[in-house]
C-alpha cells in the first residue's frame, strides 16, 4: 500500500512539473506587439469624442504599444475636438495620429493631428483650413468674433507648442485658413513623418520614446478597432445629416399626430427627437432614462386599447434603444470592453425578454377580448338530457362533456336531444331540438 501511495506521489510530482514547464514561455519571449488602429472616415461629431475615448481604454487595458488613429475627415464640432485632444493628453498609452492615403485631415482634423503623440500623413494628402464657421438660414459662414477667435487660436498654438511643433501654423491654418500638403507638413515641422501605410508608419516610429514607454512596433500585429453596439448606433444618428433628419421628421410627426389623434404619429415623433437630440451632443443617460420610460407607458397604455398596434410596437422599441444607451459610454477607465458587452447582454437581454412577454401577455388579452362571451357562445349548441325535464322538475343534461342543471317550459324525456336558448346563473334553459 505504501509503495502504491510513493508511485502515485511520484507521478503527480512529475506531472507538475511537466505542466509547469510547458506552460512556462521561454527566457526572455515577450507577448507578441499589437497596435490599436481606430479609423475615422466621416465628420467629427459627437459620437467620435466617445469612440475615442473608449479605443483609448481598450488599447490601455489591453497591453497594446499604441493607439493609431486614423483621420480622414473634413471637420467637425469644436467642442467633441477640444474632448478628443483632451483625452489624447490624459492617456497613458502613445497615440498616432495619420491622415492614410488619398485622405484629408481638415479643421478640426488637423487640430487633433497637432494634438496626438505622433503626427504622420501618407502622401499627397492635406490638412488645414481649421477657421472656426456656424450655421445660418444661407447655409455656412465663417465665425470672425474676435473672442472666439482668439481663444481658438491661443488653443491651437498651446497644442502645437506642447508637442514642439510648428506655432505659426497653428495660428495661420486658423486665422489665414492655411492648407499644407504632407511634404510641406513635414519640412514645417507640423507632423514627424511621411508613410505610404501604417505598417510603414509603425516601422519608422519603431524605438521612439513617448510617454516614458520605448515603442516596439517594427513588426506589430495591428487590430482595427471595431466599436461596441451602443456607440456603433451613436455613431449612425450623430451623422448630422441623420440627426437633423430625426429631428425633422419628430417635430412633423407630433404635428401631425395631434391634427389625427389615435395615428400614433406622435408618439414615434418623441422617439425620433429624442434620437435626434442624442445625435446632436444630448446627455445620452437622460435621454436613456426618458426612452425607457415612455416605453414603459406605452406598453401599458397597449394594455388600455384593443389589440397590439402602434403603442405597443413603439413602447418595445423605446424600451429596447433606451436599454442600449443605459451601457456606461464614458472615458472612464473602469469599465474594460468585456466587461461592458457582458453588461449590455445584462440590460438588453432582459429587456427583449421582458418585451417578448410582454407582446405575450398583451396578444392573450387581446386574444380574450375578441372571444365571444360564454353564454353568447353556448346559445344554440345541442346537449342530451340525462333524467326527465318537466316545466315544474329540474333534470340534468349533459353538454360537451359536463353535467348541467337544466330546466324547460315544456316536458322532455330522457336521452333525447335538447337545444340550449339560454342560461341563467347555473341553470341552462332547454327546449326539444326538433
Amino acid at each position: 500500500m505504501q509503495t502504491r501511495r510513493a508511485f502515485c506521489s511520484l507521478f503527480i510530482l512529475f506531472l507538475c512539473i511537466t505542466l509547469t514547464a510547458a506552460l512556462t514561455p521561454p527566457a526572455g519571449a515577450a507577448p507578441e506587439d499589437r497596435v490599436l488602429v481606430l479609423e475615422i472616415a466621416e465628420a467629427i461629431t459627437p459620437a467620435s469624442d466617445n469612440l475615442i475615448a473608449d479605443a483609448i481604454e481598450r488599447a490601455e487595458n489591453g497591453n497594446f504599444e499604441a493607439l493609431v488613429i486614423s483621420l480622414d475627415t473634413p471637420g467637425g464640432g469644436l467642442e467633441e475636438t477640444q474632448i478628443i485632444i483632451k483625452a489624447i493628453e490624459n492617456s497613458t498609452i502613445p497615440v498616432i495620429g495619420y491622415v492614410p492615403e488619398s485622405g484629408k485631415a481638415w479643421s478640426a482634423g488637423t487640430l487633433i493631428l497637432m494634438g496626438t503623440d505622433i503626427a504622420g500623413m501618407a502622401p499627397f494628402t492635406v490638412i488645414g483650413s481649421a477657421q472656426p464657421v456656424q450655421m445660418s438660414a444661407e447655409g455656412t459662414k465663417p465665425v470672425e468674433d474676435e473672442k472666439i477667435i482668439n481663444a481658438l487660436v491661443k488653443f491651437s498654438v498651446e497644442t502645437a507648442r506642447k508637442h514642439g511643433r510648428n506655432e505659426t501654423f497653428a495660428e495661420e491654418v486658423i486665422t489665414k485658413n492655411r492648407n499644407l500638403n504632407d511634404e510641406e507638413a513635414l519640412e514645417e515641422g507640423v507632423i514627424e513623418y511621411r508613410a505610404s501605410s501604417i505598417p510603414d508608419l509603425l516601422a519608422q516610429v519603431d524605438g521612439e520614446r513617448v510617454k516614458d514607454r520605448r515603442l516596439q512596433t517594427a513588426n506589430a500585429e495591428i487590430e482595427i478597432y471595431s466599436p461596441p453596439l451602443p456607440l456603433s448606433f451613436l455613431k449612425l444618428i450623430s451623422n448630422p445629416v441623420l440627426s437633423s433628419l430625426l429631428l425633422t421628421i419628430g417635430l412633423y410627426g407630433i404635428i401631425f399626430g395631434i391634427a389625427n389623434p389615435g395615428a400614433g404619429a406622435e408618439i414615434f415623433g418623441i422617439i425620433a427627437i429624442v434620437l435626434g437630440l442624442i445625435g446632436t451632443g444630448f446627455n445620452i443617460n437622460i435621454a436613456a432614462f426618458f426612452l425607457i420610460m415612455v416605453g414603459v407607458g406605452l406598453l401599458i397604455l397597449e394594455l388600455e386599447s384593443p389589440g397590439f398596434g402602434i403603442f405597443g410596437l413603439a413602447g418595445l422599441i423605446s424600451l429596447i434603444i433606451g436599454s442600449v444607451f443605459l451601457v456606461p459610454l464614458g472615458a472612464e477607465n473602469i469599465y474594460t470592453p468585456e466587461f461592458r458587452r457582458m453588461l449590455l447582454l445584462t440590460i438588453v437581454t432582459p429587456t427583449i425578454i421582458l418585451g417578448l412577454f410582454l407582446v405575450f401577455a398583451i396578444y392573450k388579452v387581446a386574444e380574450t377580448r375578441k372571444k365571444k362571451p360564454v353564454i353568447g357562445a353556448i346559445i344554440g349548441d345541442t346537449a342530451r338530457t340525462i333524467d326527465p325535464i318537466k316545466p315544474e322538475k329540474r333534470g340534468f343534461v349533459r353538454y360537451r362533456g359536463e353535467y348541467w342543471k337544466a330546466r324547460s317550459e315544456e316536458e322532455i324525456g330522457a336521452e333525447e336531444e335538447v337545444e340550449i336558448i339560454g342560461k341563467e346563473m347555473e341553470v341552462l334553459v332547454v327546449k326539444r331540438k326538433i
